[in-house]
Parts: C-alpha cells; structure tokens; sequence
C-alpha cells in the first residue's frame, strides 16, 4: 500500500485519482441508499433483503426444550445481497480506521514506505481479528461448543444456525471480498496483489466451504483459533514498528503458531475421521444439506492439511528470513566495535608514532631540543 498524499488541487470528478481520494463517501453514499429504501413502501422489500438476514425459521416453544419460540436461519442465495451490503460497511470501517487512527500514527513516527504500508496491514487486521475473536468466543461460550466437543459434527447436518452464528459468518464474507477493492483504494503495488489475492482467496475458500456445507460448528472453532494467533503477530508486528528492539511478542507467538496447527489438524481428523466416519447417515442429500460421503469428508480435510501445510511453509521462511538478518547484524556490530578500537588506538600512534615507532617529526619535539640544548 502506498502512502497517499493529500494534495490542494482538486481531481477531476470520476478520474481515478478521485475515486481513490473519496472513495468512503461515494461507499457511503450507496449504503445510505439502502438505508433510506427501508424507509418508504415500495421500496422496503427490496432494502430488506440487502440489511438483514434473510431465510429464518421460527421453531415453535415445546415443554421439553423451551418456553420462547426459536429463530434459526439457513443459507440461501439471498445472502449475496446482504453480503454486498456489510461489505460496503466494512470498507466505511476501514477508511475511518485508515484516516482516525493509523493515518495520525504514521505522521507521528514518520515511518518509511515499507513500514507504512506494513503497518497499516497489522493495523486493519488486528483490529478486525480481534473483534473477531471476541465475537466468536461469545457465541461458543452461548452455544456451549467448547464445553462439548461433539458438538462440532452431532447432529450433522447443521442447516439451521441461530441469529449470531449466520451473522458471524456474513461478515465475515462480507469482509474478506471487501479486501479485493481495497487492493485498488490503497493503491497496492503490483508486485504485492497477487500475494494479497491468495492471501484473501484462502479466507473466502475456507470459509465459504464451511458455510455451504454446513460446517458452521467446526468451522467457528477454527476460525477463532486462527484469527488468535493471526492477531498476536500482527500486534507482535505493530509494538516492533515502534521499537524494535521488542521481540518478545513473535517468539510467543511462534510457539502458538505451531500449537495452533497441531489443534487445528486434530479437531479436523477428529470430526471427519471419527465423528462423521461414524454417523448413520452418509448419502448426499441436497434438499436436507448433508453432504456427509467419503469424497466430500477426504476433499475437505485434505484442503485444511494442505492450508496448514501452506501456512508452516511460510512461517519456516519467515524464521528463517529472520534467523538470517540476525546472524548477518552480530558481524556487523563486531565489526563497529573493532573499528572504534581501531580509531583510539590510531590517536594514540599520532601522538607516540607509528606501530611503536618514532617518527622523523619527533625528533624536532621540544623535548629533544631540549635534550641537544643541555
């Protein structure tokens, strides 16, 4: 990401120079048009579909399970418009994020083009993993999925998720398509983007699989587990831009990197080699959502172990890369310190001579005018 410079001339009117500077309140502008549609008649059907959740079941109260009546929701292809709306909103958040809070940062710790953008990156996703797993962590706690890890595959298929599982997972998607316009707002370099379109293309495989496949109980587990780990590094990151001297942050989180993929890998072999591999119903069912078979159970476990293949591939190379540039500072330093050596033993050589020996202007000091004088 580049730094943007604000200049006093005004740009033309759709240019792209344009776009990029008021991009926030042209965004901001299409959704407040959503917003005003819920206002009026006519228009309120069609708004509805863009704002809130659509496909929800309302489960009658029974003596057994409970006196309130129950909304759950389910998946559709209506959820698109919702998900174009909150991603209009996560691009609001992220310009005020941008211009409030790192934007005043930068201009205070005068930081360089590489660490300008890189800072701006952990800024965003630190905040949005954060949110994230304070999020996800409620609705575990609620639903009681950590106290039970059966859960995660009993009952399979899980078609009908309460409000704030369904909500989660919108935003979510809502927010990983966000990131490919803001690779053009942010005038990302072109040697960057692809890196950045794998990077998000990842996010939305995962977790759109978990949500289409109704996978929505393992795949929360893992979402918050990794979005943890992700925030400690992008924090570890943002305190080292501001001193560097401060390291400590990475090697925790280098460590829970590691156990973080080991967990990951076991709560997936778990619930497809043992929980699923053993229920009753295993035949491919569109209407009813089960797409509990061998070939979908072998695919998706195979697409999370190369993901955490993936992802221990680069943490080797960013060890490594850091291993490197600290071995390769400590000669340097050595370096600085026999050379400052060096210079105050060099003062002393011009005052007494050169190697310990007298040089021909030392036979003109005072002291040996005044010796040939006695």
């Amino acid at each position: 990401m580049a730094i943007r410079k604000k200049s006093n001339k005004n740009p033309p009117v759709l240019s792209h120079e344009f776009i990029v500077q008021n991009h926030a309140d042209i965004v901001s502008c299409m959704a407040m048009v959503f917003l005003l549609g819920l206002m009026f008649e006519f228009t309120a059907k069609a708004a509805v579909i863009f704002v809130t959740l659509q496909y929800n079941v309302t489960i009658p109260a029974t003596e057994e399970q409970s006196a309130e009546t129950i909304s759950l929701y389910h998946y559709g292809i209506k959820d698109l418009a919702t998900i174009f709306f909150y991603m209009l909103v996560a691009i609001i958040i992220h310009a005020i994020i941008q211009e409030y809070v790192l934007d005043k940062i930068n201009r205070k710790m005068h930081f360089s083009k590489t660490k300008h953008s890189k800072f701006n990156e952990s800024g965003q996703l630190s905040a949005f993993y954060l949110f994230s797993c304070v999020w996800g962590t409620s609705i575990l706690v609620s639903e009681n999925y950590i106290s039970d890890p059966t859960s995660l595959w009993r009952d399979y298929p899980h078609t009908l998720i309460p409000f704030q599982m369904k909500f989660f997972y919108i935003l979510q998607l809502a927010y990983w398509f966000h990131a490919f316009p803001e690779l053009y707002f942010q005038k990302t370099k072109k040697e960057d983007i692809f890196r950045q379109i794998v990077y998000i293309g990842l996010y939305l495989f995962h977790i759109a699989g978990a949500y289409l496949l109704n996978l929505t109980h393992l795949g929360l587990v893992l979402l918050v587990l990794h979005y943890f780990v992700e925030f400690l590094f992008h924090i570890s990151r943002l305190f080292y831009f501001s001193d560097e001297r401060y390291q400590k942050g990475f090697s925790l989180w280098a460590v829970l990197f590691v156990l973080g993929r080991l967990l990951t890998l076991i709560l997936s072999v778990l619930t497809f080699g043992f929980g699923l591999a053993r229920a009753e119903d295993q035949q491919l069912n569109f209407s009813t959502g089960n797409f509990n078979i061998l070939a979908v159970r072998i695919s998706v476990l195979a697409s999370i172990c190369m993901a955490q293949a993936f992802m221990m591939w680069k943490f080797i190379n960013f060890q490594l890369r850091r291993w490197r540039e600290h071995s390769s500072s400590q000669p340097q330093s050595v370096k600085k310190k026999f050379v400052t050596a060096k210079g105050k033993t060099s003062r002393k050589e011009r005052e007494n001579g050169i190697n310990g020996t007298v040089t021909s202007n030392g036979a003109d000091s005072p002291r040996s005018r005044k010796d040939k004088s006695s």
